[in-house]
């Protein structure tokens, strides 16, 4: 099975950025669906972004398109989240997760989760 290892979160101004990593060790990225999800207190935690294993292409969720790019680093076994224009409303524990079928479905089933990195975004 895959590990899961969220770092790179923090507190940022308003219209500043950061980039998330998750370190994966155990088995390949390269076997999984992989996915950034996020969630705040009092919420269910929400889809951010996915890279497929089928044929690489990108997700987004409306919120955070154009702003969020997600890329694996297959040398490095690492997933990434660089997040560009950060606004208050994007704080959130943020987590990473693999799945060997489609990481963008019902999150009951997805296969492994990290264990989140916070973001703080002040105003």
């Amino acid at each position: 099975q895959i590990q899961l290892v969220e770092s790179g979160g923090g507190l940022v101004q308003a219209g500043g950025s950061l980039r998330l990593s998750c370190a994966a060790s155990g088995r390949t990225i390269t076997s999984y669906d992989m996915g950034w999800f996020r969630q705040t207190p009092g919420k269910e935690r929400e889809f951010v972004a996915t890279t497929r294993l089928s044929d690489g292409s990108t997700d987004y969720a409306d919120s955070v398109l154009g702003r969020f790019t997600i890329s694996r680093g297959v040398a490095s076994n690492t997933v990434y989240l660089q997040m560009n224009s950060l606004q208050p409303e994007d704080t959130a524990v943020y987590y990473c997760a693999a799945d060997h079928d489609d990481v963008n479905s019902d999150q009951r089933y997805i296969d492994y989760w990290g264990q989140g990195t916070q973001v703080t975004v002040s105003s």
